[in-house]
């Protein structure tokens, strides 16, 4: 797995935990819905500006982001 497909496994699983869509992502963070799909499946390399907007959108800090089993590899 790389890390294309880490970051995406770990914004599914968070968005899960709060119990949003896609679309509702992707509204908070100010991204279209099939970015956050892309992103989620490993198909975008994503930029560090856009991985901030998501990851507070998810409301976690970077560390707790980034603490998660999927990187501990």
């Amino acid at each position: 797995m790389d890390i294309k497909d880490k970051v995406g496994q770990r914004i599914k699983e968070l968005r899960h935990e709060l119990g949003i869509s896609q679309e509702a992502l992707g509204n908070k963070a100010g991204v279209d819905r099939t970015y956050v799909t892309d992103v989620e499946n490993g198909r975008r390399n994503i930029s560090v500006e856009i991985l901030e907007k998501l990851i507070k959108a998810l409301e976690v800090s970077f560390q707790d982001f980034f603490t998660a089993k999927e990187f501990r590899k």
